[in-house]
């Protein structure tokens, strides 16, 4: 199961695609930039968790042409 990736920061709703550097999240896959978890302590409003980086996910590469 691959993780929601929400597109922007629960709590100021700057932007944050897929491959994002600034996202933070914690396991229950909230959302929020790096400049509002370090605002929070680095936890979650909602569930108390860390707030952790989250993995970048690269866009997927054209699908291959057959020859």
């Amino acid at each position: 199961m691959a993780l929601a990736l929400k597109s922007a920061c629960e709590k100021c709703a700057a932007s944050l695609p897929a491959d994002a550097a600034n996202a933070r999240i914690c396991s229950y896959e909230c959302t929020f930039c790096a400049a509002c978890a370090d605002a929070m302590g680095g936890r979650c409003p909602n569930c108390g968790g860390e707030l952790v980086a989250r993995p970048r996910r690269a866009a997927r590469p054209a699908a291959a042409t057959p020859e």
